[in-house]
Formats: C-alpha cells, sequence, structure tokens
C-alpha cells in the first residue's frame, strides 16, 4: 500500500482504472453495499418472535467467546473503497480462444507464462506479444487453481490479437464505516462482501483504499425495487485508510489516522451478542450532506449465532426521517452500525427486496475477528 500514500492520484487511478483485454464495461461508482436479500419468506412476514437456536449444536461448530465491553469509536460515515484485485476477474466471454480453452466467468487469472497478473495491462501485453503462440494461464476457479493453455486468435477487423474475454481488475463505489479499534488501528466496514457484479464472486483484494466520501444523492428504495446512495470521492482522493481484507462481513484494514465519531466521541463498548434482543434500536448512517445521524429502528428477529454467519438479526426502520429520505435501507447504507442499550451490537448488511423497511443485520463479533487478524 506504499503507492497510495506516496503516489496519490497515479496510484489511486491506477487502482480504479478500466483496463481491457477484449472489450470491458466499468461497473458505475455507486454503492457496493446493501444488497437485496433473497429471503423473501422473512422480507415479506410481519414481526416475529426471536429465534433461539444454538448452531453449535445442530453444525458441530465452536462457540466463540463474546466480544462484550470492548471500547469502539463507532462509525456510520459515508466511505469510498477503491480496491485493485488479486489477479484478473474473467467476467464474461465471447466466442473465441478462451472459450475454446475452457475458460468461465468467475475464473480468477493468476498469472501468464508464470507473469503474476498485477491487472489487465499486463494480460493485454502478454497477449499482443505472444503473437499468436500459446499461453499458459494459471487460474483460480473456485477455490483450486490450475493451469490452462489458451492461444490467442487475431481479429482482422481491429487488427489485434485476442481470447474473446471481458475481465476486471478493479472496482470502486460507496459503503459505509462500521467501527473504528482506537488501540489496534483497524477498522470494518460494509459488513458484507464486495462481489463482482456480473458473477457474484468474491473479488480478493491486492491493494485497496478507503476514502472520505460525500453523499450527493439518493434514489429512494420502493418494493422490489431497493433503493441506492449515490455517493463522490474519487475528485477529491481523501484516503482514509488501507482496505487488507475482502470477506463474506465486510471490508478490513488500517486507518492512517485516529478517527472520531462527532456523536459519541468517547466511543461505545461492544454489546453481548447473547444479550441482543428483539425490540429498540438505532442505527448510525449518512444519507445526506448533514453527516452521521442517528436513526430509530426495531429489532424484530435474533439468530443466536456460536459460529459466525453474515445473517444475526433482522431490523425493521421506524424513524420517519430515515423513512421519507430513503425509503428505508438502501445500497450505501451497508455496514452501518447497530446500537441498542448503548452498545454497539451489529451492523445493517441487506435489504429486503419485497419491503426497503426491512434488513438484515450481522453481529459485530464477526466483524472483529476478521479485523482482529489484520495486525
Amino acid at each position: 500500500m506504499n503507492g497510495y500514500h506516496h503516489g496519490g492520484r497515479r496510484a489511486l487511478a491506477a487502482a480504479v482504472a478500466a483496463l481491457t483485454v477484449w472489450l470491458y464495461a466499468a461497473q458505475p461508482l455507486a454503492a457496493l453495499n446493501a444488497s437485496a436479500s433473497g429471503d423473501e419468506t422473512l422480507g415479506s412476514g410481519g414481526t416475529r418472535p426471536a429465534v433461539s437456536v444454538d448452531l453449535t449444536r445442530l453444525f458441530g461448530g465452536t462457540a466463540r467467546e463474546s466480544q462484550a465491553g470492548r471500547l469502539l469509536m463507532p462509525g456510520g460515515a459515508a466511505v469510498g473503497v477503491a480496491i485493485a484485485t488479486q489477479g484478473v476477474l474473467v467476467v464474461g466471454l465471447a466466442e473465441g480462444a478462451g472459450m475454446q480453452a475452457g475458460l468461465r466467468a468467475g475464473d480468477l487469472l493468476l498469472s501468464v507464462n508464470g507473469i503474476p497478473l498485477e491487472d489487465a495491462a499486463l494480460l493485454t501485453e502478454a497477449v499482443t506479444a505472444a503473437e499468436g503462440q500459446p499461453l499458459s494461464l494459471r487460474i483460480d476457479r473456485d477455490g483450486r487453481e490450475r493451469t490452462v493453455m489458451v492461444t490467442p486468435r487475431y481479429d482482422q477487423s481491429a487488427g489485434s490479437w485476442r481470447l474473446g474475454l471481458w475481465v476486471r481488475d478493479s472496482t470502486a463505489g460507496v459503503g459505509t464505516l462500521t467501527y473504528y479499534d482506537p488501540k489496534l488501528r483497524t477498522y470494518g466496514a460494509l459488513g458484507h462482501a464486495i462481489t463482482d457484479t456480473d458473477t457474484g464472486s468474491l473479488l480478493p483484494v491486492r491493494q485497496g483504499g478507503l476514502l472520505q466520501a460525500d453523499i450527493v444523492d439518493v434514489r429512494k428504495g420502493q418494493r422490489g425495487t431497493p433503493g441506492e446512495l449515490r455517493g463522490s470521492f474519487l475528485r477529491e482522493q481523501l484516503r482514509l485508510g488501507t482496505v487488507r481484507k475482502n470477506t463474506v462481513f465486510g471490508i478490513f484494514g488500517l486507518l492512517d489516522a485516529p478517527w472520531q465519531n462527532p456523536l459519541y466521541p468517547d466511543g461505545l463498548p461492544v454489546g453481548d451478542r447473547a444479550a441482543v434482543h428483539t425490540g429498540a434500536a438505532s442505527i448510525l448512517s449518512t444519507v445526506s450532506g448533514e453527516g452521521i445521524r442517528e436513526f430509530s429502528v426495531e429489532i424484530t428477529q435474533v439468530m443466536r449465532q456460536n459460529s459466525p454467519a453474515p445473517k444475526s438479526m433482522v431490523l425493521r426502520v421506524t424513524d420517519e426521517r430515515l423513512l421519507s429520505v430513503t425509503g428505508g435501507i438502501v445500497q450505501g447504507m451497508s455496514g452501518s452500525p447497530i446500537l441498542q442499550d448503548g452498545c454497539i451490537v451489529g451492523a445493517v448488511t441487506h435489504v429486503f427486496v419485497s419491503d426497503p423497511t426491512q434488513g438484515y443485520g450481522v453481529y459485530i463479533d464477526w466483524m472483529l475477528e476478521e479485523s482482529d487478524g489484520v495486525v
């Protein structure tokens, strides 16, 4: 990540550049989060009683110790996320050399002829230099590595050698900071993974930056159509920290400087996940230029998890201020910290397609286990 410290605009531009091998449609700089839930059963129902199930007894997992009492600085700020992937992701194929060689959308291209692929430009250069000779591609498919031989084809109309692949090596978007640990300088955000929009594949991080963002527009959520926060951050490029990990529980890294929440400048303790209950709670989020605000919600369902799982609770937005602006939970709010009884207990992760006033949250414990591994 030294390039982000010393390379400034050039380094960030490289991280989010749309680099092509054949044809590439860049992902819009929009929300990376609060993706739609496919669980329509929970989404369409009314308030339900708490579920108290010991998952370790069902699946044989190991009970995890609670993080209760640990002091964190709660988040709620809008942040920009720019990451360059570890390798080059295949997001689509046309009839051509790649398809003939058996490549698939979702394959992660790790190296070509033994040379690590740090970006798509290196793949383009290798294809051009080969002049029709076979190339050895090391790929990762579903967590297993293998070698594939592919022979570029010459495109007469374009006058160049091609593989017939659409690839992606970077992405950028807007999310919400969940917490900052002042002792370790670590942070957690989003509450769930950044995935490729075309393939659904989790994007492995080679390098990335967390940046200060401003919310410039809101698309209100409606039944069947999740809303969205639109943010701006590439113009100013004010970096807050690094992105080291992208997991099913969010993105994690280190902040460059201490961060303080203006609503809770002394921080808040982590709540015991066993004490999380149905009833009143609140979330911290930024949905306008007014900065971080606290909004009331109701936790309607709690899953008793002793092992990490991405869906820990169901919540419903009850705050009329938030409902009037966003319609409920929208893309861009994912990562908003959930507060209950004076403690941080979780983060917003998904919105229900059938009812934007409802969504899922994840226990803060599972995010802390990921960010603790950054140090």
